[in-house]
């Protein structure tokens, strides 16, 4: 009888300890639910999303202000549609402001950079409420394509200081081919 007791009461235990270790995890890591801070819904669309994942930060001038809840595509347009909670604390956010991907280093993680637009009544600004949408974005940038642009730009600039070298060491070939 006293072992069943023995086991029941480490079982509770490990049941106990492995919920609080999971618990912490998650509140460490930012991915579990907020039980404790309200937030409000934003939206916006890009072309590319690239590598932005649910979960990710949304900052404002390096301070995390929200998290991405969800990634769809728009079924009119078929482009990217980012849900974002954003904690109700930054609730004053212009509809002026723009979004753009960014990469935590060179091969980080991506997050959404939130840049703050001016807010002027008399301009016709307004305060972006809950479940309204961004319109200025940018969309991420694509390693592979910079890499692709720079590699075809270096390759007609090696053309052409070739024809120049050539120029430069047979004069009077250029000269007819100029007079042509």
């Amino acid at each position: 009888m006293q072992t069943k007791k023995n086991e029941i009461l480490v079982g509770t235990f490990l049941l106990v300890s492995l919920s609080a270790i999971l618990f912490l995890c998650l509140k460490v890591s930012g991915l579990g639910p907020s039980l404790t801070t309200p937030r409000w819904k934003l939206y916006a669309t890009f072309d590319n999303v690239g590598n932005l994942k649910t979960g990710s930060p949304v900052k404002t001038g390096g301070v995390v202000i929200g998290r991405v809840t969800n990634i769809t595509l728009d079924p009119n347009n078929y482009a990217p549609k980012v849900q974002m909670e954003i904690e109700n604390q930054y609730n004053n956010i212009p509809n002026t402001s723009s979004l753009a991907i960014r990469t935590s280093g060179l091969l980080g993680e991506q997050y959404l950079a939130l840049n703050i637009g001016f807010s002027d009544p008399d301009l016709g600004t307004n305060i972006l409420k809950d479940g309204e949408t961004i319109q200025d974005t940018k969309s991420t940038i694509i390693l592979e394509d910079i890499i692709g642009q720079f590699l075809y730009k270096n390759d007609n600039a090696n053309n052409k200081h070739r024809f120049s070298i050539a120029d430069i060491a047979n004069p009077e070939k250029s000269k007819t081919s100029a007079s042509n």
